[in-house]
Protein backbone atom coordinates (compact mmCIF):
# COMPACT_ATOMS: atom_id res chain seq x y z
CA UNK A 1 0.00 0.00 0.00
CA UNK A 2 1.38 3.39 -0.89
CA UNK A 3 -0.59 6.49 -1.16
CA UNK A 4 -0.55 7.20 -4.93
CA UNK A 5 -2.29 3.33 -5.10
CA UNK A 6 -5.92 4.07 -6.03
CA UNK A 7 -9.22 3.38 -4.40
CA UNK A 8 -11.63 0.13 -4.95
CA UNK A 9 -15.22 0.98 -5.09
CA UNK A 10 -17.83 -1.60 -5.52
CA UNK A 11 -21.33 -2.23 -5.30
CA UNK A 12 -23.85 -4.74 -6.88
CA UNK A 13 -24.23 -2.44 -10.03
CA UNK A 14 -25.21 1.11 -10.34
CA UNK A 15 -26.11 2.85 -6.91
CA UNK A 16 -22.74 2.96 -5.08
CA UNK A 17 -22.12 5.41 -8.24
CA UNK A 18 -23.56 7.64 -6.10
CA UNK A 19 -20.55 7.44 -3.44
CA UNK A 20 -18.17 7.41 -6.35
CA UNK A 21 -19.20 10.75 -7.38
CA UNK A 22 -18.79 12.05 -3.21
CA UNK A 23 -15.34 10.76 -3.48
CA UNK A 24 -14.24 11.73 -6.64
CA UNK A 25 -15.62 15.34 -5.75
CA UNK A 26 -14.27 15.41 -1.71
CA UNK A 27 -10.50 13.46 -3.15
CA UNK A 28 -10.09 14.91 -6.53
CA UNK A 29 -6.08 13.96 -6.38
CA UNK A 30 -7.21 9.85 -5.88
CA UNK A 31 -7.76 7.08 -8.77
CA UNK A 32 -10.41 5.25 -8.26
CA UNK A 33 -11.10 1.76 -9.70
CA UNK A 34 -15.29 1.07 -9.53
CA UNK A 35 -16.72 -1.77 -10.20
CA UNK A 36 -20.69 -2.75 -10.61
CA UNK A 37 -21.39 -6.36 -10.75
CA UNK A 38 -24.09 -5.81 -12.67
CA UNK A 39 -24.53 -9.13 -13.75
CA UNK A 40 -26.18 -10.38 -10.44
CA UNK A 41 -27.88 -7.07 -9.40
CA UNK A 42 -29.73 -6.40 -7.18
CA UNK A 43 -27.92 -8.02 -3.64
CA UNK A 44 -31.42 -6.94 -1.61
CA UNK A 45 -32.96 -10.33 -2.17
CA UNK A 46 -30.16 -12.62 -1.96
CA UNK A 47 -28.71 -14.56 0.86
CA UNK A 48 -25.71 -13.19 2.65
CA UNK A 49 -23.73 -16.35 1.28
CA UNK A 50 -24.52 -15.45 -2.13
CA UNK A 51 -23.41 -11.95 -1.63
CA UNK A 52 -20.25 -12.89 0.17
CA UNK A 53 -18.96 -15.22 -2.43
CA UNK A 54 -19.69 -12.26 -4.89
CA UNK A 55 -17.87 -10.31 -2.62
CA UNK A 56 -15.14 -11.98 -2.50
CA UNK A 57 -14.88 -12.26 -6.08
CA UNK A 58 -14.57 -8.25 -6.65
CA UNK A 59 -12.23 -8.33 -4.20
CA UNK A 60 -9.47 -10.33 -5.36
CA UNK A 61 -10.60 -8.01 -8.89
CA UNK A 62 -10.11 -4.85 -6.63
CA UNK A 63 -6.30 -6.30 -4.84
CA UNK A 64 -5.34 -7.07 -8.50
CA UNK A 65 -5.40 -4.05 -9.41
CA UNK A 66 -3.45 -2.53 -5.93
CA UNK A 67 -5.58 -1.00 -4.50
CA UNK A 68 -5.21 0.49 -1.10
CA UNK A 69 -8.96 0.61 0.54
CA UNK A 70 -11.45 -1.18 -0.75
CA UNK A 71 -15.22 0.46 -0.38
CA UNK A 72 -18.14 -1.51 -0.05
CA UNK A 73 -20.30 0.86 -1.69
CA UNK A 74 -23.62 -1.13 -0.82
CA UNK A 75 -25.40 -1.38 2.19
CA UNK A 76 -26.50 -5.38 1.71
CA UNK A 77 -22.86 -6.06 0.99
CA UNK A 78 -21.78 -3.62 4.14
CA UNK A 79 -24.05 -5.64 5.97
CA UNK A 80 -23.29 -9.41 4.90
CA UNK A 81 -19.86 -9.19 4.28
CA UNK A 82 -17.90 -6.71 5.78
CA UNK A 83 -16.44 -8.85 8.47
CA UNK A 84 -15.39 -11.76 5.81
CA UNK A 85 -13.59 -9.16 3.53
CA UNK A 86 -11.79 -7.35 6.59
CA UNK A 87 -10.85 -10.83 7.43
CA UNK A 88 -10.29 -12.01 3.76
CA UNK A 89 -8.22 -9.00 2.89
CA UNK A 90 -5.61 -8.60 5.82
CA UNK A 91 -3.38 -6.51 5.60
CA UNK A 92 -3.52 -6.20 1.60
CA UNK A 93 -5.51 -2.77 2.02
CA UNK A 94 -8.09 -0.78 4.32
CA UNK A 95 -11.94 -2.16 4.17
CA UNK A 96 -14.46 0.58 4.93
CA UNK A 97 -18.35 -0.12 4.78
CA UNK A 98 -20.92 2.72 4.14
CA UNK A 99 -23.11 1.57 7.46
CA UNK A 100 -20.71 2.44 10.39
CA UNK A 101 -20.21 6.24 9.13
CA UNK A 102 -23.45 6.41 8.97
CA UNK A 103 -23.93 5.02 12.61
CA UNK A 104 -21.59 7.10 13.55
CA UNK A 105 -23.32 10.12 12.48
CA UNK A 106 -26.48 9.11 13.88
CA UNK A 107 -25.15 8.50 17.50
CA UNK A 108 -23.71 12.25 17.49
CA UNK A 109 -26.50 13.74 16.52
CA UNK A 110 -29.60 11.95 17.75
CA UNK A 111 -29.53 10.66 21.15
CA UNK A 112 -32.73 9.66 22.26
CA UNK A 113 -34.38 10.08 19.73
CA UNK A 114 -36.70 8.27 17.19
CA UNK A 115 -35.07 7.81 13.95
CA UNK A 116 -36.12 5.85 10.56
CA UNK A 117 -34.31 3.66 8.08
CA UNK A 118 -35.40 2.62 4.56
CA UNK A 119 -33.27 0.08 2.11
CA UNK A 120 -33.27 -3.42 0.67
CA UNK A 121 -34.93 -6.86 2.01
CA UNK A 122 -31.58 -7.91 2.95
CA UNK A 123 -30.19 -4.58 4.89
CA UNK A 124 -33.34 -4.14 7.09
CA UNK A 125 -33.34 -8.25 7.66
CA UNK A 126 -29.99 -8.26 8.40
CA UNK A 127 -30.92 -5.61 11.45
CA UNK A 128 -27.06 -4.25 11.39
CA UNK A 129 -28.46 -0.69 11.44
CA UNK A 130 -30.40 -1.55 14.59
CA UNK A 131 -27.28 -3.50 16.02
CA UNK A 132 -24.67 -1.03 15.50
CA UNK A 133 -27.01 2.12 16.79
CA UNK A 134 -27.93 0.38 20.08
CA UNK A 135 -24.12 -1.07 20.69
CA UNK A 136 -23.27 2.68 20.84
CA UNK A 137 -26.31 4.40 22.02
CA UNK A 138 -28.93 2.39 22.98
CA UNK A 139 -31.41 5.38 23.80
CA UNK A 140 -32.30 5.66 20.35
CA UNK A 141 -34.99 4.07 19.00
CA UNK A 142 -35.29 2.89 15.44
CA UNK A 143 -38.42 2.28 12.66
CA UNK A 144 -37.37 0.18 9.86
CA UNK A 145 -38.88 -0.66 6.68
CA UNK A 146 -37.60 -2.18 3.47
CA UNK A 147 -38.86 -0.55 0.38
CA UNK A 148 -37.89 -2.96 -2.33
CA UNK A 149 -39.47 -1.48 -5.23
CA UNK A 150 -37.10 1.66 -5.01
CA UNK A 151 -34.15 -0.17 -6.65
CA UNK A 152 -35.49 -1.57 -9.45
CA UNK A 153 -37.96 1.68 -9.86
CA UNK A 154 -34.51 3.82 -10.05
CA UNK A 155 -32.54 1.50 -11.98
CA UNK A 156 -35.59 2.00 -14.32
CA UNK A 157 -35.62 5.78 -14.53
CA UNK A 158 -38.89 5.89 -12.67
CA UNK A 159 -37.40 8.39 -10.04
CA UNK A 160 -38.73 11.85 -11.18
CA UNK A 161 -42.21 11.06 -11.71
CA UNK A 162 -45.88 10.67 -10.62
CA UNK A 163 -45.44 6.79 -10.43
CA UNK A 164 -42.03 7.44 -8.02
CA UNK A 165 -43.72 9.47 -5.83
CA UNK A 166 -46.74 7.58 -5.06
CA UNK A 167 -44.56 4.56 -4.28
CA UNK A 168 -42.58 6.63 -2.23
CA UNK A 169 -45.23 8.21 -0.34
CA UNK A 170 -47.07 4.78 0.20
CA UNK A 171 -43.96 3.70 1.72
CA UNK A 172 -43.08 6.35 3.97
CA UNK A 173 -46.81 6.47 5.38
CA UNK A 174 -45.96 2.98 7.31
CA UNK A 175 -46.65 3.38 10.86
CA UNK A 176 -43.27 2.09 11.57
CA UNK A 177 -41.92 5.41 10.31
CA UNK A 178 -44.22 7.42 12.46
CA UNK A 179 -43.15 10.69 14.78
CA UNK A 180 -39.43 10.06 13.48
CA UNK A 181 -36.65 12.98 13.51
CA UNK A 182 -34.30 11.54 10.83
CA UNK A 183 -34.64 8.90 7.79
CA UNK A 184 -31.29 6.91 6.88
CA UNK A 185 -31.47 6.55 3.21
CA UNK A 186 -30.03 2.54 3.73
CA UNK A 187 -29.15 1.81 0.09
CA UNK A 188 -26.70 4.18 -2.17
CA UNK A 189 -28.88 4.32 -4.77
CA UNK A 190 -31.83 6.33 -2.55
CA UNK A 191 -30.08 9.78 -3.09
CA UNK A 192 -31.65 9.85 -6.31
CA UNK A 193 -34.46 9.99 -4.69
CA UNK A 194 -33.69 12.46 -1.49
CA UNK A 195 -36.11 14.97 -2.95
CA UNK A 196 -38.99 13.39 -3.43
CA UNK A 197 -38.63 11.65 0.03
CA UNK A 198 -37.48 15.09 1.28
CA UNK A 199 -41.21 16.49 0.10
CA UNK A 200 -42.59 13.84 2.04
CA UNK A 201 -41.42 14.90 5.67
CA UNK A 202 -41.39 18.94 7.34
CA UNK A 203 -37.77 20.29 8.10
CA UNK A 204 -37.78 18.39 11.42
CA UNK A 205 -37.16 15.59 9.86
CA UNK A 206 -33.73 15.29 8.96
CA UNK A 207 -33.25 12.66 5.32
CA UNK A 208 -29.31 11.57 5.99
CA UNK A 209 -27.82 10.54 2.59
CA UNK A 210 -24.93 8.63 2.98
CA UNK A 211 -22.51 9.23 0.43
CA UNK A 212 -21.58 12.65 1.51
CA UNK A 213 -21.26 10.93 5.29
CA UNK A 214 -19.21 8.50 3.84
CA UNK A 215 -17.03 10.02 1.63
CA UNK A 216 -15.69 11.83 4.76
CA UNK A 217 -15.30 8.91 6.45
CA UNK A 218 -12.75 7.74 4.07
CA UNK A 219 -10.97 10.88 3.80
CA UNK A 220 -10.59 10.67 7.55
CA UNK A 221 -8.87 7.08 7.28
CA UNK A 222 -6.57 8.24 4.15
CA UNK A 223 -5.62 10.89 6.48
CA UNK A 224 -4.66 8.68 9.63
CA UNK A 225 -3.07 6.08 7.30
CA UNK A 226 -0.88 8.92 5.72
CA UNK A 227 -2.17 7.64 2.22
CA UNK A 228 -4.03 10.78 0.72
CA UNK A 229 -2.77 11.01 -2.50
CA UNK A 230 -1.07 14.17 -3.54
CA UNK A 231 -1.65 14.14 -7.51
CA UNK A 232 -4.01 11.14 -9.88
CA UNK A 233 -1.66 10.44 -12.35
CA UNK A 234 -3.87 7.56 -13.87
CA UNK A 235 -7.92 8.03 -15.15
CA UNK A 236 -10.89 6.68 -13.13
CA UNK A 237 -11.49 3.16 -14.34
CA UNK A 238 -14.82 1.72 -14.38
CA UNK A 239 -15.92 -2.11 -14.32
CA UNK A 240 -18.29 -4.22 -14.78
CA UNK A 241 -19.87 -7.62 -14.70
CA UNK A 242 -22.61 -7.11 -17.54
CA UNK A 243 -22.43 -4.18 -20.20
CA UNK A 244 -26.12 -3.48 -20.67
CA UNK A 245 -27.67 -0.16 -22.45
CA UNK A 246 -29.61 0.23 -19.27
CA UNK A 247 -25.86 0.59 -16.95
CA UNK A 248 -24.49 2.95 -19.81
CA UNK A 249 -27.23 5.41 -19.68
CA UNK A 250 -27.26 5.46 -15.48
CA UNK A 251 -23.57 6.33 -15.59
CA UNK A 252 -25.04 9.73 -16.34
CA UNK A 253 -27.68 9.80 -13.88
CA UNK A 254 -25.20 8.34 -11.06
CA UNK A 255 -22.18 10.39 -11.50
CA UNK A 256 -23.32 13.21 -13.90
CA UNK A 257 -21.58 12.67 -16.65
CA UNK A 258 -21.07 9.34 -19.17
CA UNK A 259 -18.15 6.91 -18.20
CA UNK A 260 -16.79 4.47 -19.95
CA UNK A 261 -17.10 0.95 -18.73
CA UNK A 262 -14.86 -2.25 -18.97
CA UNK A 263 -16.66 -5.69 -19.04
CA UNK A 264 -15.05 -7.74 -16.08
CA UNK A 265 -16.43 -11.34 -15.59
CA UNK A 266 -16.47 -12.42 -12.43
CA UNK A 267 -16.91 -16.21 -14.07
CA UNK A 268 -15.78 -17.03 -17.05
Amino acid sequence: MNSSSPIGIFDSGMGGLTVAHAVSHLLPDEQLIYFGDSAHLPYGDKSAATIQAYSIKICDVLLEKGCKVILIACNSASAAAYELIKAYVGSKALVINVIDPVVAYVVSKYAQQRIGLIGTKQTVGSGVYEYQIKVKDASIEIGSLATPLLVPMIEEGFHSNEISEAIIEEYLKSDKLDDIKALILGCTHYPLIKKQVGKFYTQDTEVIDSSEIVAAALYQLLEKNNLLAHKRSLPNEFLVSDITPSFEAATVLFFGVKVPLTLHKLWE
